[in-house]
């Protein structure tokens, strides 16, 4: 029987893969807490020893149904068609999972749950993916999940909820990685820093979005994601945080959804990203309320 030993919500920003010179300019002399934060992660994972990393990437959108990456393996370099001067040349090289994404299938269909496993080779990578394996030198296997966009956020959850069923089905030993931010909402093209710290939370976009992210993030730390999940549709899905959310919500409903109480425990600063609340977050799974399996 597998099971989930770990998960994390993970900032993937592009200038965390900037060199270290770059970043401590931008930093007015001090490096984004955020790349210290992806060691003491790593270290994390390495303490629980999975098998496989399950990556809820906030930037492959999907219409229509929920897909789950069963390609058995990716190599080759990522560039942004976003922003190709700045973040371009990232080589990944990294084994998939692709049984337990046809086990996601499997249950999305018993469940009658729109998801499906997907092995296209030339499907394009995305960065939510590319910078979270490449920074936290991911050796497992691992598991992409997209971000359905025509969906609420109990959809999410039951999307989650077949990952964490596919999980059990499984021999694996898995850690779940959302991957993106709180708050999303840019600066404008010419908007000038408030700080001279690039990373420092008075860039972010807007006082309110800081204030309810730090808020988010003492939830997270208190394991109330029933809360969270309760003001979802009210608060953080107008705010927006990135991806609607889905790459948290998706972890969530693998781990139990509101029943879920695991405290977070805070890995990195909160730090500004072109205005948006970024901060990394680990989860132990001791407490996490599992749904049997049906």
């Amino acid at each position: 029987m597998g099971q989930i030993v770990g998960a994390a919500l993970v900032s993937h920003h592009p200038g965390l893969m900037q060199t270290p010179e770059f970043r401590i300019k931008m930093g007015n002399g001090a490096d984004s807490d955020l790349v210290a934060g992806f060691d003491r992660l790593r270290a994390k994972i390495d303490a629980v020893r999975p098998d496989t990393v399950v990556i809820f990437d906030s930037h492959w959108f999907t219409t229509g149904y929920h897909l789950y990456d069963a390609g058995a393996h990716y190599s080759g370099s990522y560039v942004s068609d976003e922003m190709p001067w700045y973040l371009y040349d990232q080589k990944y090289d990294y084994r998939g999972a692709p049984d337990l994404a046809r086990l996601g299938q499997a249950v999305a269909e018993e469940r009658g749950v729109m998801a499906m496993a997907i092995d296209a080779p030339l499907l394009p990578r995305q960065y939510a993916t590319v910078n979270v394996v490449n920074a936290l030198r991911i050796h497992e296997k691992v598991l992409t999940v997209g971000t359905c966009q025509n969906c609420k956020s109990e959809h999410f959850l039951e999307s989650g909820e077949v990952i964490g069923e596919a999980i059990r089905r499984s021999d694996e030993r898995v850690v779940l990685l959302a991957s993106g931010a709180l708050s999303h909402k840019f600066n404008g093209i010419n908007w000038k820093q408030k700080h001279p710290r690039m990373y420092h939370p008075d860039n972010v976009s807007s006082p309110e979005n800081v204030a309810s992210d730090r808020e988010a993030i003492e939830l997270l730390a208190e394991g109330r994601h029933d809360v969270i999940i309760e003001r979802f549709p009210g608060v953080y899905r107008k705010i927006p945080w990135e991806g609607l959310g889905g790459h948290y919500l998706q972890m969530l409903g693998a781990m139990g959804g509101a029943t879920c109480r695991s405290r977070g425990e805070v890995l990195s600063e909160y730090e500004n990203a072109r205005g948006t609340g970024n901060v990394h977050m680990w989860f132990d799974p001791e407490n996490v309320a599992m749904e049997p399996a049906r």
